[in-house]
């Protein structure tokens, strides 16, 4: 079990991450960054980048890893405006997620905040000494790391799990049983 944590509003009430390995997605149109955490939910790790085509969005992949690595949850960026507005990009991750939600369900799928995790992203590539030209083939995943570890620090100070859960529906838009 993790070591408390003291929580940022009372210093004097510790807070406990809830335990076990949680998967980071980052969907983009073109690929899909896949972070991992370790079971304590202390710290997210870049794993892979799939690549996106009319064939293969990734889905099967990500389902794939949430058996293999018995992950609890799945946490997956929601590309908000700067002004916490949602757009297009907003919607198509949406029912990326809702997608993914009837795949590994009952695990959890929830949407979290991703702005800025691709420049934060960008700049630690820059950091490590990776060359721009060679960002491309990681970027999305170290995005989905940055998404996790975000994910992961919120819950661990607040003592509240991240994001908005997303619903498993089937294609008909009902909420299926047991969900």
């Amino acid at each position: 079990m993790p070591d408390p944590v003291q929580h940022q509003d009372d210093p004097g009430a510790p807070t406990r991450i809830r335990p076990g390995v949680r998967l980071g997605i980052d969907a983009g149109q073109a690929r899909v960054g896949v972070a991992i955490s370790d079971p304590e939910g202390r710290v997210a790790t870049a794993h892979s980048t799939v690549q996106r085509t009319r064939a293969d969005d990734g889905l099967r992949h990500i389902a794939d890893l949430v058996r293999q690595t018995g992950a609890v949850e799945v946490v997956v960026g929601l590309p908000l405006h700067m002004s916490g507005q949602e757009g297009a990009a907003s919607r198509q991750v949406r029912r990326y997620a809702e997608r993914l939600a009837r795949l590994v369900q009952p695990v959890a799928v929830r949407l979290v905040d991703e702005r800025l995790s691709t420049v934060t992203a960008h700049s630690r590539l820059h950091q490590a000494g990776r060359p721009g030209r060679a960002h491309r083939k990681v970027v999305d995943q170290v995005a989905a790391g940055v998404i996790l570890q975000a994910a992961l620090d919120g819950e661990r100070n607040s003592g509240r799990p991240p994001g908005e859960v997303v619903p498993a529906r089937d294609r008909t838009g009902t909420k299926e049983r047991g969900t």
